[in-house]
């Protein structure tokens, strides 16, 4: 038995036992990386440098970039270096911090996710009152709202969580810190709070998500009443990604949380780790730019000018 003051690291679940392995996950995951921070990277800058581009729809999707840069680079450097020089370790601080970063970088993309939904209703239902409702000032407030929300949910969870004592040692079953593996060290009746706040959360969640689909429903209806086919083409074009992105997120994430015990395995639950924390932000960028010509001409001038300088 331990106590929580008396703990100054945790133990990650290492991704590998043998060298050769523990050196090609590095890669992979440098890879990744790499490719998430390219990719998120070219929307951020192309956004930002085009007038054109400046318009809700934009402005939504280079706060998104941002999330997945962020929620990347809270997991995978630390990964990273355990990989390379084969340690499992993380301060009591790391561990604490990375819980944090991760929640909120996370749970911003999903409330961002939930806003470019409710933009997407009004620039297909509504089209008549896109300048009124989705004006430069509202985008702003509404991304700010998503954006304050994901820190107080974040907050909340990890003093929540830090605060409660540890009695059953130190190792996680996970590569990166998160709550539910932290709540398996803790007492076994002082996390109810933390439970309490998880369900509270969990309804919160599960508003957003119910909101979505209200949202995709009336676009759905909006679309079904287009009688063009040139009409039909635009409006999926530009919602065929969103709930790409929206699919892989959610999905992934509840199947890893929700997925019965008879199915868990250390490769399985390792597996669908990487993918719901690690994969979407190297594969959101993908999916946007594959839809979107206009991001792409803009991506395609970016990069056209970088290299004329050079």
């Amino acid at each position: 038995m331990s106590n929580s003051s008396s703990i100054r690291h945790f133990l990650l679940l290492a991704l590998a036992d043998m060298r050769q392995l523990q050196l090609l996950h590095f890669c992979l995951l440098l890879g990744i990386s790499l490719a998430a921070l390219l990719g998120n990277g070219l929307i951020i800058s192309a956004v930002a440098c085009s007038h054109h581009l400046h318009t809700p729809m934009f402005f939504f999707l280079l706060n998104l970039a941002l999330s997945d840069l962020g929620s990347i680079c809270a997991t995978v450097p630390k990964a990273m270096h355990n990989s390379l020089w084969s340690t499992r370790n993380i301060s009591y601080a790391g561990c604490a911090a990375q819980v944090f970063f991760f929640l909120f970088f996370i749970s911003a993309e999903y409330f961002l996710l939930t806003v470019m939904s409710y933009n997407r209703y009004v620039s297909i239902c509504k089209p008549r009152h896109y300048g009124t409702l989705l004006g430069s000032r509202a985008c702003a407030h509404m991304a700010a709202a998503a954006w304050a929300s994901a820190f107080l949910y974040s907050l909340l969870h990890t003093v929540n969580t830090f605060s409660l004592p540890l009695c059953h040692g130190n190792a996680m079953g996970q590569f990166f810190c998160e709550v539910p593996q932290i709540l398996k060290l803790s007492c076994s009746k002082s996390y109810l709070r933390e439970n309490g706040l998880i369900a509270v959360s969990a309804c919160l969640l599960f508003g957003c998500f119910v909101f979505i689909v209200f949202s995709y429903m009336q676009i759905l209806r909006a679309v079904l009443r287009i009688p063009s086919e040139q009409g039909w083409h635009k409006a999926f074009s530009t919602c065929l990604p969103h709930l790409a992105v929206l699919s892989l997120f959610l999905s992934s994430a509840i199947f890893v949380h929700l997925k019965p015990l008879s199915m868990s395995s250390p490769f399985l639950d390792l597996s669908m780790s990487v993918l719901y924390s690690v994969v979407p932000p190297a594969v959101n960028p993908l999916i946007y730019s594959l839809r979107n010509q206009e991001l792409k001409a803009a991506v395609g001038r970016l990069m056209t000018g970088c290299f004329q300088e050079h």
